[in-house]
């Protein structure tokens, strides 16, 4: 039998330039067949930064967000309990339907076109403690059933518009209470081993992951397997009011937070790494959970002030030609 190596050639070299991939495709350490150049290609190691997106119409912190880095959806936020709503399709923003209850601090899933908003806090308050709970076309929104509990400061959620969960949050003390989405109803299911609030969360209701918030210490993670919670590795910096992002829990970042860092990490399923850090730190910002570790946009926050930048993460990757000489 002929070996690979005679048929094929074992010579690798590294063609000039980058390539941009984002994962679950083009992840590192995958061959594929470039069908423009008819060779096999090594992905390389990845080096991520961000780059400067487009602004806000409106300024804000605490706001929601959904969608990916070229369709995203940024809602609601303060000040006041805002009822506004942004697309972004990777470079402007444009307003769209807002919100029926402005609110702040609330807990979003989705994408652009298919979203739910849920809990958060609207003005007045302490009487602003909200448990309603929308959904938008990529139009207008529509009120839907409302969370069995009230509750704010809960932007650990994940999942999509029709199958979603929100955990953890201030109802007014931190709550470790999780409930499901179904598209009809919410139902309580496994709360957290600890009750926090102003955490970050992403992924689906079967794979999701919850990590920081105030809670002590700051840098707590668990992990959701569709049943119940379990602790795993703590975030380097801990830290409350940041923002998550990430379709698939074992590929997740944690962006910003508390004391305006500019810090975000990289989950790999069992380890948190710090990766490139932000342009504007910032607390109270949001992003487009449902991209991952290749690509999304963190929008909005705090700094001194309330503020309207993006930015936008990318993994440049080297790539690497088997040649068959």
């Amino acid at each position: 039998m002929a070996k690979y190596k005679d048929i094929g050639g074992t010579t690798v070299e590294v063609r000039s330039g980058a390539e941009e991939y984002t994962y679950p495709s083009g992840a590192e350490g995958s061959i594929y067949y470039n069908s423009g150049n008819g060779k096999f290609e090594f992905v390389g190691v990845g080096t991520g930064s961000w780059a400067s997106g487009g602004n806000l119409n409106t300024a804000r912190q605490a706001l929601g967000g959904a969608g990916t880095q070229t369709a995203g959806l940024a809602i609601g936020g303060h000040p006041p309990s805002l009822a506004n709503t942004e697309e972004y399709n990777g470079a402007t923003w444009t307003e769209s339907g807002d919100l029926n209850l402005g609110r702040r601090l609330l807990a979003c899933a989705g994408t652009q076109t298919a979203a739910i908003a849920m809990a958060g806090y609207a003005d007045p308050t302490p009487a602003g403690y909200s448990k309603d709970a929308e959904t938008y076309n990529g139009t207008s929104w529509t009120e839907v059933a409302d969370l069995n509990t009230i509750r704010a400061s809960c932007q650990g959620s994940a999942g999509t518009q029709t199958a979603a969960i929100t955990f953890g949050g201030n109802n007014p003390s931190n709550t470790a209470i999780n409930e499901q989405w179904n598209g009809s109803s919410w139902t309580e299911v496994g709360d957290l081993n600890t009750a926090r609030s102003n955490q970050a969360g992403c992924g689906q209701t079967t794979l999701a992951l919850c990590f920081g918030g105030n809670v002590s210490p700051k840098a707590q993670a668990e992990e959701w397997d569709g049943s119940s919670w379990t602790e795993v590795g703590d975030l380097n910096t801990g830290r409350q009011e940041l923002t998550g992002s990430g379709i698939s829990a074992p590929l997740a970042l944690a962006i910003g937070g508390s004391g305006d860092t500019d810090k975000t990490e990289q989950w790999n399923g069992s380890a948190w790494t710090e990766v490139g850090d932000l342009s504007t730190a910032r607390n109270e910002l949001s992003s487009a959970v449902q991209s991952g570790v290749g690509a999304t946009a963190a929008f909005g926050g705090h700094t001194s002030t309330h503020v309207a930048n993006t930015e936008e993460w990318t993994i440049i990757h080297a790539i690497k030609t088997v040649t068959t000489s």
